[in-house]
């Protein structure tokens, strides 16, 4: 902490240590013609301090006295590099510059193509350069914050938000309405219950950029609604360096507190079981359906009796990295290497978090009584190790393979106490939960880039393998209850039947594998400008994939053997002996039943074939066309069998022809005005079509999916205005609409235990908003060193939606928000860095309007997630050449998450809507120290 109030001091010192400057100014004109080249970038070489011209080809560019080498770009010309120029204080010095136009400059750039892609210029040019709409997050910009996994980072793009800290929602549109690409494969969903990639697998320090593409294009996928998000692992080598760096971190209300855990496996700290939570090996590998006690009794005595959670304190978190990039020649072929692996152990302690549902609102008392009312203890234990392996080989200046390896596995412990009443049975309940989830993620690919030797066309194939397993062994929870307002000692609950909900065991596994194959065949025309960025192109390609997944799951209930014989002080004995040995007998004791149903497994394929083809072309000297068709067939395969014996076997074929417009007009060389229009669709996810239930403990519903499931189709339609008045900045705004027929929705429904999800069809949905961005240095904005060395990020969203629900509005308005859907979304950044003082400091600001959290029904109203200001501050500071301090705060205001249902159902959050779940995080400190060998 010291060290933070430190740095804090040098940051305010700086306020006042302002070096005289000087000033760079002049002319770029065409060497041949002599005319002033408007919007010609004149920027220091190894830096973020730039400026264009105007519309005399004239610039100022105000510096600190000292030696420059500059750099002087334009579309169309030749780069100009000038070294030595010298700026004196207190003086204008002038250097005129004449460039030349020479297409062969460009070519050269696209032949090597070792460009680096992780820098905030490159993702900008990307972005200008893009013919469909595009936004994104390089690197560079991730490294200045604290960050730590890809779930963080990408909120900081417009329109985008997260939900559940891991899924992203684009432009209002929830997670299942995403499609994502790690290094141009496809990626799987992570998760059983949902059509979603979790982003929390994916450390900060493996990315190279992420861009989210809003708009439809042939060569992009043609299953998607909010958008399209190309995931980029690291596999550019500019120079050889090892880096390692070691942080640790404190949470306020978990860092050296009270903390619950029990005893795992010997390998949770890599963050896998090892097969100790797994069923016994002698255990039945189907349903147990014997009714014979003694039986059921050598059964629940091989489970083991870990129950009660321990005491212990929460360490600070720990997170280590290691970085290696090497480049090498062998013959003439040039190799680079990127390898890295980073570590981190981190807890969160949740105490006293609020969970209530209510009864019925009562008009007449302004109120909801509750229902049950509870206070929740989480302890939740996290392990994250990552690792990549990426090779590149140039085989010649023509030619190039690479191989990528990426590696995530991320594991979870997780302890739930709760306390409180359940008013509906008038009972004082406290319950008790433990969690494991482990995660493993493997994608390999390789790609191939080939040009020709005159530089005209250039193809490009992938083949990839994906590997995904979802882990959940052993996870036991157990209620215990006591009349309501008594005394009497709690005592566990049991019941005659085998329940989700009661003391039991369950267990499940999920593996999914996916072979993908594609390539691309562009041709550029006009030999002479083939390179240029107008040149026309026609592309044509193909996307293969084969996914295949197996899951499957089990649940256990100890009930009683013989209700008259059971012995009643059993459940009144403390956790760790209540399923003891000598309680698990067929007379007096427990047994264990099987409640598994047979739509708790299922199989399921899904073959997808795509082909393509499209292009660009200027159709005057400032509007150019992009667009194609992209026809993709699809048949989605799922088996498994009802309750009751009765077969579900799910064939979809699907054949859509998708295509895909866009429009840009340069108002000039650094504005434009780009429009777009495509159709899409958004296939069910296996999930949502096996019936397979699952209780979820904590929120307390069920989850279930349905056969019957149709795909939506989507209609997309984009307009923005970009400026870019250099190549580390930009300006822009657009709105977009879109319209959806058959969207899938889930919503609630009402069981014996409660509230369940299910997924369904509505009939149609609209959703259409406005979106800004800045990114604005203020070197130019003042004399003020200080000021001129920060930049301005800024990106916000105004988003509408309308679901119409028609049939499916069961218990509920036909019409709504989509779920998951904020109205506004604002992202600040404020970037300071001095360079000659080896400082960065970085302000983060970050807000979501109120959304729909849990879609209401008749039972239970809509429940919304309400506004949370986050506020971040990160502080990085060099010493010498090889160290590198770096440490900050995140959620330095602390605010509450808070849930609140609209108990009058007026659509509105007012003083007579009810709380039903608030908890506080803590704020997060951190520092940390990297060393560059």
């Amino acid at each position: 902490m010291k060290f933070l109030f430190t740095l804090l001091t040098i940051i305010t010192t700086s306020f006042t240590a302002f070096a005289q400057q000087g000033t760079l100014a002049g002319t770029v004109t065409d060497k041949n013609s002599g005319e002033p080249i408007i919007g010609a970038v004149v920027f220091i070489k190894g830096s973020s301090k730039g400026t264009a011209t105007d519309l005399d080809g004239k610039y100022a560019l105000p510096l600190d006295a000292g030696v420059y080498q500059i750099s002087i770009k334009s579309v169309s010309y030749r780069e100009a590099e000038l070294t030595n120029i010298k700026v004196a204080p207190g003086k204008t010095t002038t250097l005129h510059v004449q460039i030349e136009e020479d297409v062969t400059e460009f070519q050269a750039v696209t032949i090597v193509g070792t460009r680096q892609t992780n820098t905030e210029m490159a993702l900008i040019e990307d972005m200008r350069q893009s013919e469909v709409v595009v936004s994104g997050v390089s690197g560079e910009q991730i490294a200045k914050s604290l960050d730590r996994d890809a779930a963080e980072t990408v909120k900081r793009i417009p329109g985008v938000t997260i939900m559940n800290d891991k899924y992203i929602v684009i432009r209002g549109m929830n997670e299942r309405y995403n499609t994502v690409m790690l290094n141009d494969v496809l990626a799987p969903s992570t998760e059983p219950d949902a059509k979603s990639f979790s982003f929390d697998i994916l450390p900060t320090s493996v990315i190279d950029r992420i861009m989210i593409y809003k708009n439809g294009s042939p060569e992009l996928p043609g299953e998607f609604g909010g958008g399209v998000i190309k995931v980029y692992t690291k596999n550019i080598v500019v120079e050889n360096r090892t880096n390692f760096s070691l942080s640790t971190s404190y949470r306020g209300g978990t860092t050296l507190r009270g903390f619950k855990t029990y005893n795992g496996s010997s390998t949770d700290f890599l963050g896998f079981d090892n097969g100790t939570r797994q069923l016994p090996e002698a255990f039945p590998d189907s349903k147990v359906e014997t009714n014979n006690a003694d039986e059921l009794a050598q059964l629940g005595k091989q489970l083991p009796n870990t129950w009660a959670p321990d005491n212990t304190t929460a360490m600070p978190d720990i997170r280590a990295s290691l970085d290696m990039a090497r480049k090498f020649d062998i013959g003439n072929i040039r190799f680079s290497n990127i390898s890295a692996i980073s570590y981190s152990n981190t807890r969160t302690h949740i105490s006293q978090a609020q969970r209530t549902r209510y009864e019925s609102y009562d008009k007449e008392l302004g109120r909801s009584e509750p229902g049950f009312d509870y206070r929740d203890d989480i302890s939740a234990h996290n392990i994250r190790l990552s690792a990549i392996h990426n090779w590149s080989a140039r085989l010649n200046n023509y030619n190039k393979i690479e191989f990528r390896n990426m590696f995530v596995q991320l594991g979870q412990s997780e302890v739930l106490n709760r306390a409180g009443i359940e008013k509906f049975n008038q009972l004082d309940q406290r319950n008790t939960s433990l969690r494991y989830l482990s995660r493993t993620i493997y994608q390999g690919n390789v790609q191939g880039t080939h040009d020709s030797k005159d530089d005209k066309t250039t193809f490009t194939w992938t083949g990839g393998y994906t590997f995904t397993n979802r882990d959940e062994p052993d996870f036991r929870r157990v209620r215990t209850q006591r009349p309501m307002g008594t005394n009497e000692p709690f005592s566990v609950a049991f019941k005659a039947t085998p329940s989700l909900a009661d003391a039991g065991r369950f267990y499940s596994e999920l593996n999914e594998r996916t072979l993908t194959a594609n390539s691309q065949l562009e041709h550029r025309f006009n030999p002479v400008d083939s390179a240029s960025e107008n040149a026309p192109k026609i592309r044509v390609g193909f996307y293969a994939e084969r996914k295949d997944r197996d899951f499957s799951a089990r649940f256990f209930s100890y009930s009683p053997a013989n209700s008259l014989q059971f012995d009643q002080n059993i459940p009144l004995q403390p956790l760790d002996q209540v399923f003891a040995s000598q309680n698990i007998n067929p007379e007096t004791g427990l047994v264990i039943k099987e409640g598994t149903n047979p739509s708790d497994t299922y199989t399921a394929a899904n073959t997808m074939v795509a082909g393509y083809i499209g292009g660009a072309t200027p159709v005057t000297d400032k509007l150019s066309v992009a667009g194609g068709a992209r026809v993709e067939y699809n048949q989605q395969e799922l088996s498994t069998v009802k309750l009751g014996g009765a077969k579900v076997d799910v064939r979809n074929p699907i054949l859509r022809v998708l295509p895909a417009a866009n429009l840009t007009y340069a108002l000039s060389p650094r504005a434009m005005l780009r429009a777009g229009g495509s159709i899409s669709l958004n296939r069910p996810e296996f999930r949502e079509l096996a019936p397979f239930t699952y209780f979820d403990f904590n929120n307390l519903f069920e989850i279930s999916g349905n056969p019957d499931l149709k795909t939506p189709t989507i209609y997309n339609a984009d307009l923005r205005y970009e400026f870019y008045p250099n190549p580390t900045e930009v300006l822009s705004v657009g709105v977009f609409g879109k319209y959806f027929q058959n969207p899938i929705e889930n919503y609630f429904e009402v069981t014996n235990i409660g509230n369940a999800i299910t997924f369904g069809n509505a009939d149609n949905a609209t959703s259409y908003g406005i979106e800004a961005e800045i990114r604005k240095s203020l070197l130019d904005l003042s004399g003020s060193r200080f000021i001129q060395n920060m930049t301005l990020v800024v990106n916000a969203a105004l988003i509408r939606s309308d679901v119409k629900l028609g049939a499916g509005a069961v218990g509920q308005s036909e019409n709504r928000p989509m779920m998951g859907q904020s109205p506004y979304v604002l992202n600040t950044g404020v970037y300071y860095e001095d360079a000659d003082k080896g400082l960065q400091v970085n302000l983060l600001y970050n807000v979501v309007g109120r959304r729909i959290f849990v879609v209401g029904s008749y039972a239970n109203p809509t429940v919304y997630e309400m506004p949370r200001h986050l506020l971040d501050l990160t502080i990085t500071k060099s010493l010498g050449r090889n160290f590198e301090l770096k440490g900050g705060f995140q959620d330095l205001l602390n605010q509450s998450v808070h849930l609140i249902q609209d108990s009058d159902g007026d659509g509105k959050i007012g003083a007579v809507d009810e709380t039903v779940q608030k908890y506080k995080r803590g704020t997060y400190s951190t520092v940390g120290i990297t060393y560059k060998f």
